[in-house]
C-alpha cells in the first residue's frame, strides 16, 4: 500500500487509531455504571442519576495543563507521572469547592505522536482517575507538525464534578481567629517549571541524573514527582468537619491562591517558621538569586493545600489527616485585613 499523502505531511492516522485500541483496557477500568459509552465514540455519555448525585446537584468544572514539566518528562523519556499530574491537579481544583469528581477528559498533542509515550501518559491518567473515583470519559490525541516542537508534548485535562448546592465551599464564612492548616506537597507539582528549568538546567547546567546538593534523590526524580491528589482525603474531611475554606496552592503560590477564597475583611497571616521547605526550593533560590517573596509566588514551597477551619476543630482535623500518613501543620491564622497574605 502506497504511503498516504497525509502521512507524508507528518500526520499518521493509523498511529492514532492504534493508540486508541491499545489504551481501551486501561480506560474501561475507570468506568462506573454511570458511563454509557465506550471509548472511541464521538462523545462520552454520563448518566448523572447513576452517580449518587446529591439532592440539589451543582456541576463543577475545571481545565488545566501540565505545562513545561513535560520538557523534563521528554528529556528522561518518562511520561507516566505526567498523566497522573493532570488528573490530580484537576481533581484538587474542584474539591476545594466541595466537589466530588465525576468524569475527566484529556487532550494530548505533539508534532509527532510517539505511541509509547502516549500510552504511558494515558495509563497514568487512567490510574489516577481510579485513585480519585473518576471516569476517564474520553480524550483527543492530536498530531500537529509545524505547531509543536519535535519531541515535545502538550497535555491538558478537563474535569467535571458534583456538589450539593448547600455544601459548596467558597470561603465566605472564613473569619478572624480561624486557623490555616497546611498539607505538604509532594514536590513542585505542576507549577514553576519554566523558572526551575531555567535556573537548574539552562543556567546551572545541572544533570537530571545526579543527586543535587542537599537532596536525597536525583534531580530528575525530584522534578518528575507526581502532583499529590488531596481529593479522597478532603472529601472524607468534608463529611466529618465544618471546613470553611480550601485553597489549592498552584501557580501563584500561597501569595496569590489563598486570597482567592478570603472574604474582603480578613488577611491570612502565614508563619514561615511552620513551613518545612523542601531542599529543592533552597537550591533554586540560591542558584537563581531569587527573592523569598517571589519564591512564594511562583512555587508551592512545600504546601500543596490549605484548610481553613475553626480553631476548636483544628486538633481533630489534624489527627484525621495524620492517620493517613500526611504530616499537617498549622501554618497560620486569619486576622483582620483586606484579602491578602502576610508572610512573617
Amino acid at each position: 500500500m502506497a504511503t498516504s499523502k497525509y502521512a507524508e505531511a507528518g500526520v499518521n492516522i493509523d498511529t492514532g487509531m492504534q493508540i486508541v485500541k491499545d489504551i481501551k483496557k486501561q480506560v474501561r477500568e475507570t468506568f462506573s455504571p454511570a458511563v454509557l459509552t465506550d471509548i472511541g465514540l464521538f462523545g462520552g455519555l454520563f448518566d448523572i442519576n447513576k452517580a449518587n448525585s446529591p439532592a440539589h446537584p451543582v456541576l463543577v468544572s475545571s481545565i488545566d495543563g501540565v505545562g513545561t514539566k513535560l520538557h523534563i518528562a521528554a528529556q528522561l523519556n518518562k511520561f507516566y507521572n505526567a498523566g497522573r499530574d493532570i488528573v490530580a491537579h484537576c481533581c484538587n481544583d474542584i474539591v476545594v469547592q466541595g466537589a466530588r469528581p465525576l468524569f475527566f477528559m484529556d487532550y494530548v498533542a505533539s508534532a509527532k505522536l510517539g505511541p509509547d509515550a502516549i500510552k504511558e501518559i494515558i495509563t497514568g491518567i487512567a490510574d489516577e482517575c481510579k485513585n480519585n473515583g473518576c471516569a476517564l470519559l474520553g480524550g483527543e490525541t492530536a498530531e500537529m507538525p509545524g505547531t509543536y516542537v519535535a519531541g515535545q508534548y502538550d497535555l491538558v485535562g478537563c474535569i467535571v464534578g458534583v456538589v450539593d448546592r448547600e455544601q459548596i465551599i467558597d470561603g465566605k464564612n472564613i473569619s478572624t481567629g480561624d486557623v490555616i492548616i497546611g498539607l505538604p506537597s509532594s514536590g513542585l507539582h505542576t507549577n514553576g517549571y519554566s523558572l526551575a528549568r531555567k535556573v537548574l538546567l539552562d543556567d546551572a547546567r545541572l544533570d537530571l541524573n545526579v543527586i543535587p546538593e542537599g537532596c536525597e534523590r536525583t534531580l530528575g526524580d525530584i522534578l518528575l514527582e507526581s502532583h499529590r491528589s488531596y481529593t479522597p482525603l478532603l472529601l472524607d474531611l468534608l463529611e466529618k468537619f465544618k471546613i470553611k475554606g480550601l485553597a489549592h496552592i498552584t501557580g501563584g503560590g500561597l501569595i496569590d491562591n489563598v486570597p482567592r477564597i478570603l472574604p474582603e475583611n480578613v488577611d491570612a497571616k502565614i508563619d514561615l517558621a511552620k513551613i518545612d521547605i523542601p531542599p529543592i526550593y533552597a537550591l533554586i533560590q540560591k542558584l537563581g538569586e531569587i527573592e523569598l517573596e517571589e519564591m512564594f509566588r511562583v512555587f508551592n514551597m512545600g504546601i500543596g493545600m490549605t484548610i481553613f477551619a475553626n480553631a476548636n476543630d483544628a486538633e481533630k482535623i489534624m489527627e484525621e489527616i495524620s492517620a493517613t500518613g500526611l504530616k499537617p501543620e498549622i501554618i497560620g491564622e486569619v486576622v483582620e485585613g483586606n484579602k491578602k497574605v502576610i508572610l512573617k
